[in-house]
């Protein structure tokens, strides 16, 4: 009898113990299942994070390119203002030495108006100033304002940083030129260089 109360007794021991080993890999495998559905939240919000921050890269990316395109530009559209301007400081200052049709017309008009006021009635001094002096004066301050927009146009060139060496050099010319007419017009304007002939030279 007592033989087969430890028989049943190992028996129920061993079904414990295998029932306690089949409820063991039941429990695992739910840890492992609250594992999994712990991570997964924090993975979706790695990729939700990455993604946001390759979008803000590409945006950034985006905006330096813009504004390396419009610092390329600005240079160009800068270079091309200041070889013009250079090119027109020069021409002017040419025009100012060798005269305009806008000082000729302007002299042939202050002759006109000299041999009107004088005739008939004026001094040959009056009319040497009427008819000769204004037309000649009248042609060195058109010849001396064209002067003094080529001078200016040069200077501004000049000024402003940036410009290539082959448009500073014609800006340069452009203020030799000016600076040169600008004097020569002064000068004849006021009789320094040559002075009215009189009436009984």
């Amino acid at each position: 009898m007592d033989t087969k109360t430890t028989t049943e007794k190992t028996g129920e021991s061993a079904d414990a113990a295998g029932t306690a080993e089949a409820a063991a890999p039941a429990e695992e495998k739910a840890a492992v299942a609250l594992d999994k559905q712990d991570t997964a939240p924090d993975t979706a919000l790695i990729d939700a994070d990455w993604a946001g921050n390759e979008a803000e890269d590409e945006a950034e990316d985006g905006d330096e390119d813009d504004e390396l395109l419009a610092e390329a530009a600005a240079p160009a559209s800068a270079g091309i203002g200041g070889a013009a301007a250079a090119v027109v400081s020069a021409a002017l200052g040419a025009v100012a030495l060798t005269g305009t049709w806008t000082g000729k017309v302007v002299s042939e008009r202050e002759t006109l108006l000299g041999q009107i006021k004088t005739s008939g009635s004026g001094t040959p001094a009056q009319q040497i100033s009427e008819i000769y002096g204004d037309a000649w004066h009248s042609t060195a301050l058109v010849n001396g304002v064209f002067a003094l927009i080529a001078l200016l146009v040069a200077v501004l060139v000049l000024v402003l940083p940036g410009r290539p060496a082959w448009v500073r050099s014609v800006a340069v010319a452009g203020a030799v030129l000016g600076g040169l007419g600008l004097l020569l017009s002064v000068g004849t304007y006021f009789d320094l260089f040559l002075s009215l002939p009189t009436a009984g030279s």
